[in-house]
């Protein structure tokens, strides 16, 4: 005769029998998810239970930056933080503009020391040697820095805004929407990072417009929106009329002389929307989601996270055109997104060239 036990009773006997059987075990409370039927005779008793889930681990987060949260680059990487916190994944906290005199060294050191987050952002650029001291002090917090050089183990992942591919497909705009065959890149630094953006977005308008010539400044700053604009108005002058602004600023002085650009790192078409075609948009989404991923289920380790900020894994994108679309070429709008496409699909590799431009490129054809 078979006889259906309650839920509570069962649980209650088998509760007990561990009790007895095993007292120096931890017993867990399980919830059991189907109903147990019992022989009478005496035989095994098999019970299909499910452990009742853990909480997820709220992590806590913090940023330290060399430049001002204004600055775009660093704006790509809180926003992608600030939308973790919003989710209720992690606490966050932030300190920036700390330069690069020594204050970002002493302000990562208290923090790791004082507050022991589980993870901390920030960006080494021009500070890296500091960021490498202090995160080797500290091998059980996860130091995920922005960096032009490697990661180092145990415990120092590096990321850069890996662009280069929509950077190109700006380049192909700028090349068929350019009437003087003359086009300016107001750029930060000649370093590899930037480099490569500048040589993508040549190649891009190249491709499209053979005869192009492409002007390149260099400010000598991460942020410095003053000279940025000085320096588009400068190439304007010398008959630029599409400018691609990789440094803050540029917009006033295509607002001024009502001349085509376009932006960097994010969306910016607010800052000029008749004018602003598209820009170059980083996410650093992917890259926030996998190393929180990784702390909160132990599997972090010292790792290039380059991967994760290009068009392939969501981390690269091409800006939408917004009310620019209906003055642009439709051939040359198909054309780009074609080639948007083969990117996606993996059919078309932008070259990663980080040589320093020239000041001014040469032309394919005369």
């Amino acid at each position: 005769m078979r006889k259906a036990l309650s839920l509570f009773v069962l649980s209650v006997f088998v509760l007990g029998l561990l009790a007895a059987c095993a007292p120096q075990e931890v017993v867990k409370t399980v919830e059991v998810v189907k109903t147990v039927v019992v022989e009478q005779a005496g035989e095994t008793v098999i019970i299909t239970a499910t452990p009742a889930p853990e909480e997820a681990k709220v992590l806590s987060v913090y940023g330290i930056f060399a430049t001002p949260s204004e600055e775009p680059w660093d704006r790509v990487i809180q926003d992608a933080l600030f939308e973790a916190r919003d989710a209720g994944r992690i606490t966050y906290d932030f300190v920036d503009n700390l330069g690069y005199s020594g204050d970002l060294e002493r302000v990562l050191q208290e923090t790791a020391e004082q507050k022991k987050p589980d993870v901390i952002f920030g960006d080494a650029f021009g500070n890296e040697e500091a960021v490498r001291r202090v995160a080797a002090m500290y091998p059980e917090i996860a130091f995920v820095f922005g960096s032009g050089l490697g990661p180092s183990e145990p415990n120092l992942s590096v990321f850069d805004n890996w662009i280069h591919e929509p950077a190109y497909l700006c380049g192909m705009l700028a090349g068929g929407m350019t009437k003087s065959n003359t086009l300016g890149v107001v750029a930060a630094i000649p370093v590899p990072e930037v480099n490569r953006l500048v040589n993508a977005f040549t190649a891009g308008a190249l491709e499209v417009n053979p005869k192009v010539t492409v002007l390149t400044t260099f400010i000598g700053s991460w942020f410095d929106p003053a000279k940025a604009k000085e320096a588009a108005l400068a190439q304007i002058e010398q008959g630029a009329d599409v400018i691609y602004a990789e440094r803050f600023g540029v917009h006033e002085a295509a607002k001024e002389k009502g001349v085509w650009m376009f932006g960097n790192m994010s969306d910016q078409n607010e800052l000029a929307p008749d004018l602003v075609i598209s820009s170059p948009v980083w996410n650093m989404g992917p890259t926030v989601d996998y190393v929180l991923t990784a702390v909160a289920g132990g599997t972090y380790t010292a790792q290039d996270l380059k991967d994760f900020s290009m068009m392939a894994k969501g981390g690269a994108s091409l800006a939408p055109f917004h009310g620019t679309e209906s003055k642009l070429p439709a051939d040359l709008v198909a054309k780009v997104k074609e080639r948007e496409k083969q990117i996606l699909q993996g059919l078309f590799r932008v070259d990663i060239d980080e040589r320093q431009p020239p000041e001014r490129s040469q032309p394919l054809e005369k």
